[in-house]
C-alpha cells in the first residue's frame, strides 16, 4: 500500500492579550465634568470678591474672567449678563453664610436665623455690598429681577418657619404669613439701609421676641 501522509497541522497563533482600559473606571466622573465644575465654582468665587471689593457696578465679565481664570466666553455660556451671575454668586455665598433653621419652635427658628442675619454688621463690606445691591435694584429692571428672586429666597425660609408654628399651635391660624415675614425683614433692612439704630447679634432674641407676642394663638 501507497503510505499517504497526513497533512501538516498548521502552527497555532498566539492569543492575543485582552487590552488594558484605557477609561475611567465605571462610576467615576470624566475629568471634563470635574473641570468644569471647578471653574464653575472658580467664577462664583471671582464675582463675589469683585462685588464685595468694587460693588455690582465695579464688576464686569472681563474681570471675572481675569480673576477666576475661566474665559469670558465659558461665562458667557452659563450666564447671559453680569445680573444673573452676580445674584448666583451672591446666592451661592448666602447659602453658606446663613442657616435654615428647623428646631421645633419657631421662636427659635427666628432668632436663629434673625441672629445669624445681623452678624453682617461685622463685616463692612457685605453691608456695603447689600446696600449697593438694594440699590441697583431700584435702578436697573433686570437686576431687580435677579434681585426679588435672591429675596424670595430667603422669605422663604422665614414663612416655613412660621407656617410650622401656625401647624404645632404655636401661632394663631388666621394670621397673615406674608405680612409677618414683611414685618420680621422689615426691621433688618430699615436699620441696615437708614442706619438710625444697630443692628445687634444679641437683640434678636427680643426682637423675635416681640413680633411673636401678635402672632401668638390665644
Amino acid at each position: 500500500m501507497t503510505h499517504v501522509p497526513h497533512p501538516e497541522t498548521p502552527p497555532t497563533e498566539p492569543t492575543p492579550a485582552a487590552p488594558t482600559p484605557t477609561g475611567p473606571p465605571p462610576g467615576r466622573r470624566t475629568g471634563g465634568r470635574i473641570r468644569s465644575e471647578d471653574a464653575r465654582s472658580a467664577v462664583l468665587a471671582a464675582a463675589i470678591e469683585l462685588i464685595e471689593d468694587l460693588g455690582y457696578q465695579g464688576v464686569t465679565v472681563e474681570r471675572v474672567a481675569a480673576r477666576s481664570g475661566v474665559a469670558k466666553s465659558t461665562i458667557y455660556r452659563w450666564w447671559r449678563s453680569k445680573a444673573p451671575l452676580v445674584m448666583d454668586a451672591y446666592r451661592s455665598a448666602v447659602a453658606q453664610r446663613m442657616p435654615e433653621p428647623d428646631t421645633g419652635s419657631v421662636a427659635d427658628d427666628l432668632t436663629v436665623f434673625a441672629t445669624a442675619m445681623y452678624r453682617v454688621t461685622a463685616h463692612p463690606t457685605r453691608v456695603r455690598t447689600l446696600r449697593g445691591l438694594m440699590a441697583e435694584a431700584q435702578l436697573d429692571p433686570e437686576f431687580a429681577e435677579q434681585f426679588r428672586a435672591w429675596v424670595q429666597s430667603r422669605r422663604t425660609v422665614v414663612l416655613t418657619a412660621l407656617a410650622r408654628g401656625v401647624q404645632r399651635g404655636e401661632l394663631a391660624p388666621a394670621i397673615d404669613l406674608e405680612a409677618a415675614t414683611d414685618q420680621f425683614f422689615g426691621l433688618f433692612w430699615y436699620r441696615l439701609l437708614v442706619e438710625h439704630q444697630p443692628l445687634e447679634p444679641a437683640a434678636a432674641p427680643a426682637h423675635v421676641r416681640q413680633l411673636l407676642n401678635g402672632l401668638r394663638a390665644r
